[in-house]
């Protein structure tokens, strides 16, 4: 069987002495206006933020938003490929097959260097 645990039986118990010596009710929570800590609606001293407090916190949310949509792009745009999506070679071979096409190169050369290219990737 599982013996009592005491510790927080006498937590309790104090608590429960506290409770008896210094009672807190709504009466006592208000009196002195909270130890004249101005507190409640002229927190502070009439000199509040009104109606900019809320517009300048929806534009920090705002900022805060838009600075992590930027920051994911970036990160999305840095870690991904750069634009061609083929073999690295292809682009070397279209340009031969254009040269060829347009008579620069005859059929010989045209196979020496379909090789190359092939050699290389």
């Amino acid at each position: 069987m599982n013996r009592l645990n005491f510790k927080g039986f006498g937590f309790l118990l104090v608590l429960f002495f506290l409770n008896l010596l210094y009672p807190l009710n709504a009466a006592q929570a208000q009196y002195g206006r909270y130890g004249n800590w101005q507190m409640g609606p002229d927190m502070m001293g009439g000199w509040g933020m009104g109606w900019f407090g809320g517009i300048f916190m929806i534009v920090f949310w705002i900022l805060i938003l838009v600075g992590l949509v930027f920051a994911i792009r970036w990160l999305v745009q840095a870690t991904g490929k750069k634009g061609d999506s083929g073999p690295r070679g292809s682009r070397a071979m279209e340009i031969l097959k254009e040269r060829y096409a347009r008579g620069e190169i005859d059929k010989a050369q045209f196979e020496a260097m379909k090789r190359d290219l092939a050699d290389e990737s």
